[in-house]
């Protein structure tokens, strides 16, 4: 991981570990970065852990307007003339396509960023944080709307593979992942044939590019791994081809 980070430039930071054997992989795995869109895995979890407590009900019906789209909308923007969609069908626009308005109007339906902020800390993560909306939460200012790649993996484990969720839902959350559009070009695409992914990626266009997933590979314990790529000035396709960089070396880690 470190010669990938002094050969591309920027700052990476990656974590993984096989939960078979707690074998981890890390490079500046504490290390603070942006969320971006990575965040969107746990407010779905938070949405389905809401459900689960009789909180939050998937076919309610929440109602917005085309004033509220903002940039990556494609599902919200395709419904906005029927003037509401289902929260269930909003945290699978979350998870599937990285649906920003989606997100914004479940975020503000469950307490907005610090009610995601008290269910990340109430199992135990007391280092990821998310503080304010998108766009703004894609801008660096300080330690707002950061994790660290050890952090976020640690969430994600509890959340897929403990008991943060009901098996329903846990299923419903991996399946999204599963489903996840943007993250074809990050650490799925550099994964041996029948090895199961589910992921969530991030990215702010201008300097990062973000992605962690869970792994199933046949016949073993599942993967967990993030990675955030924080390099200015760079493309997105150039960051991407880092990640798969750091996922075609995961995968031998993964196989040794």
């Amino acid at each position: 991981m470190a010669d990938i980070e002094r050969r591309h430039g920027g700052r990476l930071g990656v974590f993984a570990v096989d939960t078979g054997s707690d074998r981890t992989l890390a490079h500046r795995a504490d290390e603070r970065f942006l969320m971006c869109s990575t965040f969107k895995g746990l407010l779905a979890a938070l949405i389905y852990a809401r459900v689960d407590a009789g909180q939050e009900d998937m076919s309610r019906m929440i109602s917005y307007a085309a004033a509220d789209l903002i940039f990556t909308s494609p599902i919200t923007k395709a419904n906005v003339g029927k003037g509401m969609m289902s929260v269930g069908d909003l945290a699978r626009a979350t998870l599937e396509y990285s649906d920003n308005t989606a997100a914004i109007l479940l975020m503000r339906s469950a307490g907005g960023p610090a009610g995601l902020t008290a269910f990340l800390r109430g199992m135990g993560d007391m280092v990821t944080r998310s503080d304010r909306y998108e766009p703004g939460s894609n801008q660096y200012d300080g330690s707002r709307d950061t994790t660290s790649p050890r952090a976020i993996v640690g969430s994600a484990r509890k959340i897929l593979l403990g008991n943060i969720l009901k098996p329903e839902s846990r299923a419903r959350l991996e399946a999204g992942m599963a489903a996840c559009k943007p993250g074809a070009r990050r650490i799925r695409a550099t994964l041996p044939e029948g090895w199961a992914v589910g992921d969530r990626p991030g990215e702010n266009v201008y300097e990062e590019s973000n992605d962690y997933a869970i792994v199933r590979p046949p016949d073993r314990a599942p993967l967990l791994v993030a990675t955030y790529y924080d390099a200015p000035k760079t493309s997105t396709a150039d960051r991407e081809a880092v990640i798969r960089e750091v996922g075609a070396v995961f995968a031998s880690w993964a196989a040794g």
